[in-house]
């Protein structure tokens, strides 16, 4: 399933072809929205943005459609009088003069006023985006020491979407890495150094996954591997789906695990767990 900079960018995609523009023709598959067709047609999006792996059109009117692409969804662009091809079923269509917008296969589709939002089921429980959000470095840092998450062993934090959403299982692995934390750390056992830096990775790491459509690992790794022939798959990230693979900083074999019911991916020498007198110590600061 799609992370969160994969939905910025559909919502980048859909907003360079969308914002700013009439929408002259709006089409739902479902009839309890077909009566916000009328309503719709004629005004002008003003963005699309992203929260989570939820997607909101905003309309002039302060009406806003709300869609997440669940497992089977998938937006397409193309010119105004095409259509699109295959087997999925269109359910949304957003029309300008010269483009159409349509979404497919997904069913979670509703329409909103801005104001509502904040009592919408999904959105209502979400932490904030680090994509859309302006979240900073110390927005961070102040959310983890926090006693709602201060808690929590940073292995099933980071997929908590009431923490920030769009995290996923890929960039909770990158983020990790990157940051030189075991999951097993919690928020309280970091110093400050400690929590500082991953703060800043949990930024750093999913804005660099936003810009290169999904790759996490860094140039100075990548580069070689790219110019040896190797796919895709084996330099997009630094340690996700490496196991065994030498770790890009020590050449340790990459361990996987299964944390929080999903796969984790971590180089036992770069992120080296706390025994319990550490966990101890840092308790008593």
């Amino acid at each position: 399933m799609p992370e969160g900079p994969e939905i910025r960018r559909v919502a980048d995609r859909l907003g360079k072809v969308l914002a700013g523009r009439i929408i002259e023709d709006v089409w739902f598959a479902f009839d309890h929205l077909k009566p916000f067709e009328a309503r719709l047609a004629g005004q002008k999006v003003t963005r699309v943005d992203s929260w989570g792996k939820a997607l909101l059109t905003c309309f002039e009117d302060d009406h806003v459609i709300y869609s997440h692409n669940q497992l089977y969804g998938v937006w397409r662009i193309m010119r105004r009088d095409s259509e699109p091809a295959g087997k999925r079923s269109p359910r949304l269509r957003l029309s300008t003069a010269t483009h159409s917008a349509w979404l497919m296969s997904a069913s979670d589709i509703s329409l909103w006023r801005r104001e509502e939002l904040d009592q919408h089921p999904f959105l209502s429980k979400l932490g904030p985006d680090l994509l859309t959000h302006n979240v900073t470095t110390d927005d961070i840092v102040a959310r983890l020491q926090s006693p709602r998450f201060m808690r929590r062993r940073l292995g099933a934090l980071l997929l908590d979407q009431h923490f920030y959403a769009g995290i996923g299982n890929y960039l909770r692995s990158e983020i990790l890495f990157f940051a030189g934390l075991h999951e097993r750390y919690r928020p309280m056992d970091l110093d400050r150094a400690q929590c500082r830096r991953l703060a800043e990775q949990i930024l750093q790491v999913t804005a660099r996954a936003w810009r290169h459509a999904g790759v996490t690992n860094l140039r100075a790794w990548r580069d070689p591997m790219i110019a040896a022939g190797e796919p895709r798959g084996r330099w997009r990230h630094a340690v996700f789906n490496r196991a065994t693979e030498p770790c890009h900083t020590c050449g340790t074999p990459i361990e996987r695990i299964i944390v929080a019911s999903r796969r984790l991916y971590l180089c036992p020498h770069c992120q080296q767990d706390m025994t319990p007198s550490q966990v101890y110590a840092r308790q008593e600061q």
